[in-house]
């Protein structure tokens, strides 16, 4: 068995073909077990809203009784109510069942530790190995028992009324679009707004097992952006299957960036003495405007690899207040351990109240500066790592940076799932942007027909 089953966000496939079969989910529930539940012999099991979801669960539970683990079902919940909950929990570790934001035939495997935080690379890496010898130490004197806890999600809920105050209204005058994705919010994110007051037109919000995501949520906002428009609403909001990842729009329909939302929720903090001094995190491929606008609150801005995981660490390292990508993962650290739809919404909507604007009034916080992406395909894998070995290709990448450093930079690397070479230059002078860009583009392709 390869060790790249587990992704930087678990194992995903699709459902009922290798590895997300009950069979895999069985024995990866076994392997966990023996390894990691040592200490309360405890596990949480939770899932969103596709029809394999229960499939596995069983699968998963039936692992770790097996292995001597007792099971607490927690059923249909978001990824980060799983991830905010589980050190209260009181279990050596959780399972969040899900694909996120992709469609209801695939499903996928988060393993969650006793924090709340995913599973490091080594410690996926033995599991995977215990999985690949297939030699599990089940003890007929020590099988574990399952049991449901439908409410666990109020230890959540109790944090979110933290977030708002004791204001007993606070969302009093608002009129919002929430679409559900048909996931795993579709019960709890309405029923926050109304009871914080909000006037709230749900969409998605009627989970078949097979509609998850489908023209709907974070990846398909056109629906959102037509409501908003049509109800007259002051913003909208969507997210993915698992509520990890948020997109919003203003009252005219216009989709806001998560880069905006990000500063916007900086300076809302900074203003409310929430933000405190603590960094703000994004990745490399964030808009240099954003390093510019959160220096000027006066805070340090860290720039990551891609994805959300390296940003949630960076967090964890410098003790940052707030974090985020542009795919819509956005994490505020005092009330999440990973991209929150509801809290980030939340959030947003008591600042926009606060400003008494218009969503397309406020937005854009900043001047977003200049920026060239470039994605370049070859006929394989071999061939782009021959270019990224290539020495000219190197020296044109480093003299690129050495020529923005200051006002912007350079990110030149190849993808990690297809044969593409990846070139992203940001900076405040436009022309030199283009120009830097091109050249780069150049000694690729030069050196591919080489």
């Amino acid at each position: 068995m390869s060790d790249k089953l587990f992704g930087t966000d678990g194992v995903r496939g699709v459902a009922n073909q290798y590895p997300m079969t009950a069979e895999f989910a069985l024995k990866l529930a076994m392997a966990a077990g023996e390894k990691v539940c040592t200490n309360k012999k405890k596990v949480a099991i939770a899932r969103d809203t596709r029809i394999s979801g229960e499939m596995l669960e069983t699968a998963m539970a039936s692992g770790f009784m097996a292995a001597g683990v007792d099971v607490l079902l927690l059923g249909v919940m978001p990824t980060p109510v799983l991830t905010a909950i589980t050190s209260a929990l009181e279990v050596d570790m959780a399972v969040m069942i899900t694909a996120s934001h992709n469609p209801y035939h695939d499903n996928g495997i988060k393993l969650i530790d006793a924090e709340g935080n995913k599973f490091s690379d080594k410690a996926t890496a033995e599991i995977e190995q215990l999985i690949a010898k297939g030699e599990f130490s089940l003890n007929p004197d020590k099988i574990g028992t399952s049991s449901s806890m439908p409410d666990a999600v109020m230890l959540y809920v109790e944090k979110l009324y933290e977030l708002v105050g004791d204001k007993e209204k606070p969302l009093a005058g608002l009129r919002v679009v929430l679409d559900c994705a048909n996931g795993a919010f579709y019960k709890l994110m309405p029923e926050m707004f109304k009871q914080l007051g909000a006037g709230v037109i749900v969409i998605g919000n009627e989970p078949n097992g097979l509609n998850i995501n489908k023209d709907c949520g974070s990846q398909h906002i056109e629906q959102m952006q037509k409501v908003v428009k049509e109800a007259h609403a002051q913003l909208g909001v969507a997210c993915d299957g698992d509520g990890d990842r948020i997109i919003v729009c203003n009252e005219k329909g216009e989709k806001v960036s998560s880069e905006q939302v990000i500063a916007f929720i900086a300076q809302y903090m900074a203003e409310n003495g929430t933000l405190q001094g603590r960094p703000v995190v994004s990745t490399i491929l964030s808009n240099t405007g954003l390093d510019s606008f959160i220096a000027s609150l006066g805070v340090e801005y860290f720039a990551t690899k891609v994805g959300e995981r390296y940003v949630i660490e960076k967090m964890q390292e410098v003790n940052g207040a707030l974090g985020g990508e542009e795919s819509g993962h956005v994490v505020l650290g005092d009330y999440s351990k990973t991209g929150d739809a509801l809290v980030v919404s939340l959030v947003l909507s008591l600042g926009l109240l606060q400003s008494g604007k218009k969503m397309s009034e406020v937005f854009p916080v900043f001047k977003e500066d200049a920026c060239a992406f470039k994605n370049l395909r070859f006929a394989s894998n071999e061939q782009v790592k021959k270019i990224m070995a290539d020495d000219k290709v190197l020296a044109e990448a480093e003299a690129a940076k050495s020529a923005i450093a200051g006002q912007g930079r350079v990110v030149f690397r190849a993808s990690g799932t297809e044969p593409v070479v990846r070139i992203w230059v940001g900076g405040k002078d436009k022309a030199l942007v283009e120009a830097l860009a091109e050249k780069m583009v150049a000694a690729v392709n030069l050196s591919a027909a080489a």
